[in-house]
């Protein structure tokens, strides 16, 4: 079994992550506008400072920092990643967001310590859920010994390792462990957090999708103890 390692990783050499964050630095910050990161920030409850460029911009910049690179290592997913969270504007974080998602296929069940120190550095709903549903999710999917480890990161008190926990099936539909699924749920079902209760409620809908008496079932039974919200979110299309 992984162990969940609560030290921060070791960020390896990278040739390819040293290319692309050189780019990235440069490309990104002629792009900033400060009036428009005051807002950016705002809205993300100045969890961290912003350059100010809108998602599409974004995005269009980031193709032109990762033309004509090779496909990566494991361990330039690693550096790139952990060097762009050493960075302060929440736009580099999401552009290893990105990368992660695109790559994801080139890790093993081993570079779940990195994406840990990711979720619990800087943490907000904005980066933590994409790496729930599209980095671990296929870490998951693709080996099952990190499953066991989600039974660690729900009990874990950190909120935000609690919520990729529930949230790291979203994508899996007919794949779905639903008992893990109902088990993670009614272990945070009580926890008074708003990002937890939202949650299970999400988790609980997407999986309805495929099994919805499964899913009516368990929040019949459930009721008393599952938070209002948490009912709402998971009957909603129901």
């Amino acid at each position: 079994m992984l162990s969940n390692d609560t030290r921060p990783p070791r960020v390896p050499h990278s040739a390819l992550a040293d290319t692309l964050l050189e780019r990235l630095t440069g490309t990104y910050a002629q792009a900033a506008d400060p009036v428009r990161a005051d807002a950016m920030a705002a809205y993300m409850k100045d969890v961290a400072p912003f350059l100010g460029i809108p998602t599409p911009q974004r995005r269009e910049l980031s193709k032109v920092v990762t033309k004509d690179t090779p496909r990566p290592a494991e361990s330039d997913c690693a550096a790139l990643a952990l060097r762009c969270w050493r960075l302060p504007e929440r736009e580099y974080h999401y552009f290893a967001v990105d990368y992660l998602r695109r790559h994801v296929s080139r890790c093993s069940s081993g570079f779940l310590p990195v994406v840990r120190h990711l979720v619990v550095t800087v943490p907000w709903w904005d980066t933590v859920d994409l790496l729930a549903a599209h980095t671990v999710g296929p870490l998951v999917a693709a080996d099952p010994a990190p499953a066991a480890v989600m039974d660690e990161w729900i009990e874990d008190e950190d909120l935000w390792l609690a919520r990729t926990a529930l949230l790291h099936q979203l994508r899996y539909k007919g794949a779905t462990d639903a008992d893990r699924l109902f088990a993670h749920c009614r272990r945070q079902a009580g926890h008074p957090d708003f990002f937890l209760r939202k949650a299970i409620g999400w988790a609980l809908r997407e999986y309805a999708k495929t099994d919805p008496g499964a899913v009516r079932a368990f929040v019949e039974a459930e009721r008393g103890s599952l938070s209002p919200l948490s009912v709402r979110e998971a009957l909603k299309n129901l």
